[in-house]
């Protein structure tokens, strides 16, 4: 099943037949003063593969910015959208009946919003802009539309929604076999090699979110991620200066178990004269976990 120019434009509400046509060939198009971009840069965005059956330029997706603070979806909300991140830094939170909060994730570049509305029809956390952002909303019942005319892009949204189930099962992993030092070391790999992959360096960073924030993330107290983020610095695995970090050693976060208490690492400190990198390799190798 192929659609007609006509069709995809009505499956899309809000251009017509005449701005499609008028709409230049390069990405970041305007159009009624807004930003737009076709289905090849959405995909493309999304790291999965383009349905080459569907010419370029006749389905556009409308870029929507937000400040720092604003909430892009909350709970409760009817569910209608994905929202594919652009640029920027978000946050995604549940809150029980007691109103309290749990950090699901931080979203960034190419990541995908609004997976949780699926099944309800409504949104069960809310997305918050750590930093300014933009956002190209992916109207679901269009991608539904469009995936039954395009068997390609059908499968490369399951691939996509199965990609978005596994990262909360690595986390659901990482929280029940790793102690609480490990989580945090962890986290900081995961949020380098996400980093490196956007295309900013893997090794220099800056936290957008609080550390309040990365502790409900972890299921860990503030005082718990603020100690550790300290321990590792003390121990030369990162460089961190308000919530600038270097990742100094990234093999051995990934190795760590356990932190040596810090009477042992002070004793360390004082009296190692290994080459950086080797300092702590047997007392992170050998610690058992907790």
């Amino acid at each position: 099943m192929t659609m007609s120019s006509s069709q995809l434009t009505e499956i899309y509400h809000g251009l017509s037949s005449a701005d499609l046509q008028s709409l230049p060939a390069e990405a970041g198009r305007q159009c009624h003063g807004k930003l737009w971009s076709n289905l090849r840069e959405v995909c493309e965005l999304l790291n999965i593969p383009f349905a080459g059956s569907i010419p370029d330029g006749e389905l556009l997706f409308q870029h929507v910015h937000f400040k720092t603070g604003q909430r892009i979806h909350t709970i409760g909300q009817a569910f209608d959208t994905f929202y594919v991140v652009n640029s920027g830094f978000l946050k995604t939170v549940s809150i029980d009946e007691f109103g309290n909060g749990q950090v699901l994730s931080f979203p960034m570049k190419g990541d995908l919003l609004g997976v949780d509305g699926i099944y309800t029809k409504k949104h069960s956390s809310e997305a918050v802009a750590l930093s300014d952002c933009n956002l190209i909303l992916l109207p679901f019942k269009n991608l539904i539309a469009l995936g039954r005319a395009h068997a390609e892009l059908e499968q490369a949204v399951y691939c996509l929604l199965s990609r978005e189930l596994m990262r909360k099962q690595v986390l659901l992993n990482m929280l029940g076999a790793l102690c609480a030092e490990a989580r945090v070391a962890r986290f900081l790999v995961s949020l380098a090699d996400k980093y490196a992959e956007i295309g900013y360096s893997g090794q220099r960073f800056t936290l957008r979110m609080s550390r309040q924030e990365i502790g409900s993330y972890l299921g860990l107290s503030l005082e718990t991620v603020s100690r550790t983020l300290s321990a590792l610095n003390e121990m030369g695995l990162i460089s961190v200066d308000q919530r600038a970090i270097r990742i100094n050693d990234r093999e051995m976060l990934k190795a760590l178990r356990r932190i040596p208490p810090s009477r042992s690492r002070a004793r360390q400190v004082v009296s190692n004269k290994l080459a950086p990198g080797t300092t702590w390799s047997h007392a992170i190798a050998n610690s058992p976990v907790n």
